[in-house]
């Protein structure tokens, strides 16, 4: 019975943690957030290669020196509301028999992510840029009694980069930067463990929390070909992250009136026993696991169709390929199914993925500029045995409209709503193998997905 306890606090801290990579299905495939401009965002982020603001900081940080006057800032917020829902779930217990609860609902809520940038000239082939913007934020809470509560209940992740920059004009055709990444991330976890053979509702709660720093760079190149067309090229580094938290457990539904609930959760003090306390699951643990963020490359084009007609391209490759595999690594050695463990694995065996994405901006008139765009932006998950309950990603559309209004040259402002259609999915999770910290029966769902978003942006450009 206690084994399985353990095993599920170990695999809720892992998919916690490990969703640093996964949790942003609301906006983008894979880890990604998918804006962090609204301008960007108003020609589905088809348009690096137009640095018509600090926020190219993001993009291209080699479009820094193609900014008009001294400095400038930038504030923007994209409000995401995403439309997430499940059905026709099953979940089995590992001993047999069928999980009961609810099988279908609503597991998303909007979400508002801010982003700063600001860019200062310091000579005539030197700009320098800083940038605070949230490449991860994300949040999938399903119901208390929901039959996935053994895979994962709820997560949670906010991240938050700052990243200074450095661009250098090499002459009025060349333009290269360096930015470097600091990224900073917390996540949240909450998953019930089955702690019964009965299957009589005896099941415990964790709740895990964790964070880390990470660090990587950006590297960026712009090439105006000629006075009509513009070509850039962006490379974002991995950044390597070492989640360290803890992971907290309490009995939950009947087993809170079950006497010899003592014998699930040990104290810190307690010698291991064949049953009962000892099988190694303490109300506070530590709990880390290390992942990698997928290093990307873009190549995007700008072409000056006519004085009022701009044309914008992108196609964004991503090496999601680097999370096929993650260890969550707990503080106690547990008691599992077959023998003992302390850690808990998952192999998502992702695919490397790319994003296609196209644009255009009229000049209707000398302050406001209308903006569209479509892009494709592809899943990193390759079947629904590698998807997770927690990330039911998938191929997805973008479709976005926006305008910029220019008051008096100096206060720009960029508004742009995007629809994003998902592909529905199915996940299939097997039953876990007995051999580390996971004691889950074999589980299934299918999901529909879609999601809008509303940006709104300012921008002062300092004389």
């Amino acid at each position: 019975m206690v084994i399985y306890m353990k095993t599920h606090n170990k695999i809720k801290i892992t998919t916690a943690f490990i969703s640093l990579a996964i949790a942003q299905h609301a906006a983008a495939s894979g880890y990604h957030f998918g804006t962090q401009s609204v301008g960007a965002q108003s020609t589905a982020n088809a348009a690096a290669a137009e640095a018509a603001d600090a926020s190219t900081l993001f993009y291209n940080p080699a479009g820094l020196t193609h900014l008009d006057g001294k400095a400038e800032i930038t504030g923007a917020i994209n409000i995401v509301a995403p439309a997430l829902k499940y059905h026709d779930a099953q979940a089995s217990y590992y001993q047999g028999g069928n999980v009961q609860g609810a099988t279908s609902g609503k597991i998303t809520k909007t979400t508002a992510a801010p982003h700063v940038y600001g860019a200062y000239k310091l000579n005539d082939r030197v700009t320098l840029g800083m940038g605070m913007y949230i490449p991860f934020g994300s949040k999938t809470d399903y119901q208390d009694d929901s039959v996935l509560r053994y895979n994962i209940k709820k997560l949670g992740l906010t991240s938050i980069a700052l990243e200074p920059a450095v661009a250098f004009k090499f002459n009025e055709k060349h333009s290269f930067a360096v930015g470097l990444i600091a990224q900073y991330s917390e996540a949240e976890l909450t998953k019930y463990a089955d702690w019964s053979a009965a299957r009589d509702n005896r099941q415990g709660r964790g709740d895990v929390k964790g964070h880390d720093w990470g660090f990587g760079y950006h590297l960026g190149w712009m090439f105006d070909v000629n006075d009509k067309f513009r070509l850039g090229v962006a490379y974002r580094s991995k950044v390597s992250h070492n989640l360290k938290g803890t992971a907290k457990w309490q009995p939950a539904g009947a087993v809170v009136q079950v006497p010899a609930i003592a014998n699930y959760i040990q104290s810190p003090t307690t010698t291991a026993t064949a049953l009962g306390a000892g099988r190694g699951y303490l109300p506070s643990e530590d709990a880390s696991v290390h992942i990698t963020t997928p290093e990307s490359l873009s190549l995007h084009g700008m072409y000056r169709a006519s004085d009022k007609l701009n044309l914008f391209g992108d196609i964004t490759w991503t090496r999601h390929s680097r999370f096929n595999k993650a260890d969550l690594v707990f503080g106690n050695t547990k008691n599992v199914v077959n023998g003992q463990s302390n850690r808990t694995t998952i192999t998502p065996n992702w695919r490397n993925t790319y994003k296609i994405a196209l644009g255009g901006a009229y000049q209707y008139s000398e302050p406001l500029q209308l903006r569209a765009g479509i892009a494709f932006d592809q899943s990193p998950v390759k079947s629904a045995e590698d998807r997770l309950n927690t990330m039911p990603d998938a191929n997805r559309m973008w479709f976005s409209v926006g305008a910029r209004y220019a008051y008096k040259k100096r206060h720009v402002f960029d508004t742009a709503l995007s629809y994003v259609h998902i592909h529905s999915s199915r996940f299939n999770a097997p039953r876990a193998v007995g051999t580390d910290v996971d004691s889950k029966g074999a589980s299934s769902a299918k999901f529909k997905a879609s999601a809008t978003i509303l940006g709104l942006q300012y921008t002062y450009k300092f004389e």
